[in-house]
């Protein structure tokens, strides 16, 4: 049986735990052994548990060769706490599994992870202030609105009842934004762009939506330094600057500014562990374990590389400002410690970067669950997080851009026309009370100049036909008399928009004219 790639959705984590039970208990040979001098049949030794467990990991795709030995052994030892196996005698309980000959065997039933009931909620919807209200005590036939200048085609667009095709407009005035409602905006776009990113029926599969900060999105998109790291308003929760000291030291190693040069050797091995131990000490990591199935369902979309960074992006953009940033900081020092070749190594059998990996991915991603395979996942993902670190904790342009678009929409008051696909907007910033008169001039010469345009497109426009130009000139000379009679104050100037067609004669007839019909002659050039 064939491991398949578990892509996003609900209990992704838990498909995956009960998928590697059961390829375990069907791969792993058992045979007879001996111990102290007794038989016992179908167990196995714990190295063999562990070369079989190591190479399924392997070749399954949804953890990869980058599986660890030492990983292998610790899940084992969740295998053997949670009675997935048990030793000879059928003992479990405790994580005392070594890598070494002692026997074990399966229990009649290996316990899987059942699946939660999905919670009786539907999809959440934002609701947002009702934009086509009006405020109390204004009424929206007498308001005036201060003129708003437009180009001919735009004013032809949307005034031409004035040669009777629209009915009549009518302004919708909405309410002005307030802090709240740009967050919930927020909120409801970033949201519902990480589900369609995801594939996802609703969010509520792996997200309460309802515990979402929409304040926290908001200063993690804004509230940011030239490098894009988070400004944090609370300075009690900034990292120490003895931390933020000894990350730079290994981060920009030989060049450790807040440092001294270190005085002996293994230096550089004791200002890592301090940071190891520091980040070892959270009570909950940094992506927190409210947000731990986002993140495990966005790990089966590595295999989809622009949708992976995409949907980390929208994620990491949900964390609290605190947590973000320090997933900033410390994913950025292990990047450039992986790749810094004058930095000596920090372990004496281990790659630097699969230390990285193996000293941080606990601090960084983990489930609150015992039975879970939280330490591989987080493995898989904060390999990929140091790999493309400034895509990812970077603002996403795109939403950034629909969202202050979509905003800038709402704040603006527009003009609805009966029958028309689309409206004209007017600026929030001129929909402002003026007094009567200066509304009653504004409406006597306020319009005039678009009027006047629209005149001179009509009288100018040579698309239409002769019978349809003179119909609109017609009606609009009805509607708006006086600018007709600036353009056309005698009927001499409007007839020079349909001059009369001279009647020419046939030109056979006057060449006939000119040269009477001559009889043709015999010449000698014919002759034979």
């Amino acid at each position: 049986m064939e491991p398949q790639l578990v892509g996003p959705g609900p209990y992704r984590a838990t498909r995956l735990w009960n998928e590697i039970i059961e390829h375990f208990r069907a791969g792993m040979p058992l045979r007879k052994h001996r111990c102290r001098f007794k038989s016992y049949e179908h167990c196995f030794k714990a190295s063999e548990a562990v070369d079989c467990l190591h190479e399924l990991l392997g070749s399954n795709q949804n953890f990869g060769p980058e599986v660890t030995r030492n990983q292998t052994v610790k899940l084992l030892k969740k295998f053997l706490k949670n009675h997935v196996i048990e030793d000879i005698k059928g003992r479990w309980g405790k994580e005392d599994f070594q890598d070494d000959g002692h026997l074990y065997r399966f229990p009649p039933s290996s316990p899987l992870k059942s699946y939660p009931k999905k919670p009786l909620c539907g999809n959440e919807v934002i609701k947002f202030p009702d934009w086509n209200e009006t405020k109390a005590g204004i009424s929206q036939e007498h308001i005036p609105v201060k003129a708003v200048a437009m180009n001919s085609e735009m004013w032809y667009k949307r005034h031409s009842i004035a040669i009777g095709e629209v009915p009549a407009c009518k302004l919708i005035f909405r309410r002005e934004l307030t802090q709240a409602n740009i967050e919930e905006i927020w909120k409801s776009q970033a949201l519902s762009r990480l589900q369609k990113v995801l594939g996802l029926d609703s969010l509520n599969e792996v997200l309460d939506v309802k515990t979402v900060n929409s304040k926290h999105i908001l200063q993690n998109a804004y509230n940011v330094n030239k490098q894009g790291i988070v400004i944090l308003e609370d300075k009690s929760k900034e990292l120490p600057h003895w931390i933020l000291s000894a990350m730079k030291c290994l981060a920009n190693w030989p060049s450790c500014s807040d440092l001294k040069q270190p005085t002996y050797s293994g230096f550089e091995r004791d200002v890592f562990k301090t940071i190891v131990d520091y980040f070892g000490q959270m009570k909950e990591p940094l992506l927190t374990f409210q947000f731990f199935d986002v993140f495990v369902s966005v790990l089966g979309l590595l295999q989809k590389h622009s949708k992976a960074i995409e949907a980390l992006q929208i994620s990491c953009l949900l964390l609290p400002p605190e947590n973000r940033k320090r997933l900033q900081l410390l994913v950025r020092m292990m990047a450039r410690i992986s790749l810094n070749k004058d930095l000596p190594p920090l372990s004496e059998s281990v790659r630097t970067r699969t230390l990285m990996v193996q000293a941080f991915s606990h601090c960084i991603l983990c489930s609150n669950d015992e039975m879970d395979l939280d330490e591989l996942l987080a493995a898989k993902l904060v390999s990929f997080l140091m790999d493309n670190y400034q895509e990812i904790l970077s603002v996403p342009t795109t939403l950034k851009s629909s969202i202050e678009e979509h905003v800038l929409n709402l704040q603006r008051v527009q003009i609805k026309y009966a029958g028309a696909d689309t409206d004209a907007t007017l600026p929030q910033s001129f929909c402002h009370q003026i007094s009567t008169d200066e509304f009653e001039y504004q409406r006597a010469t306020g319009s005039q100049e678009p009027l006047a345009a629209l005149l001179e497109e009509i009288a100018m426009n040579k698309e239409i036909s002769v019978k349809d130009k003179k119909k609109k000139l017609k009606q609009f000379q009805k509607s708006y008399p006086e600018v007709y009679k600036v353009r056309f104050p005698t009927p001499e100037t409007e007839a020079v928009l349909f001059p009369e067609k001279t009647k020419q004669k046939p030109p056979i007839l006057r060449w006939a004219l000119k040269k009477p019909f001559q009889p043709f002659h015999r010449t000698r050039s014919f002759r034979m």
